[in-house]
């Protein structure tokens, strides 16, 4: 299940540390590296939403100070 708020959940980093896995034609004895390159990748993703995001609320803020002039 999804989490909406941008939680990285214990399903999410097991279900991207499976696509790694699968992607890398599954070898033996790597569950831990794809478990942390799991988390590694949520994370940068989930950082880059707040930049985004940040950046996004930051532009709009100077476009209304602008029209407000």
């Amino acid at each position: 299940m999804a989490s909406t708020n941008g939680d990285i959940t214990f399903e999410r980093i097991r279900e991207r540390a499976y696509e790694l896995w699968e992607r890398n034609h599954r070898p033996d004895g790597m569950e831990i590296e794809f478990w942390l390159a799991a988390e590694r990748e949520l994370r940068a993703e989930r950082e880059a939403r707040r930049r985004t995001n940040t950046s996004s609320a930051e532009t709009s803020d100077d476009a209304e100070g602008e029209t407000m002039r």
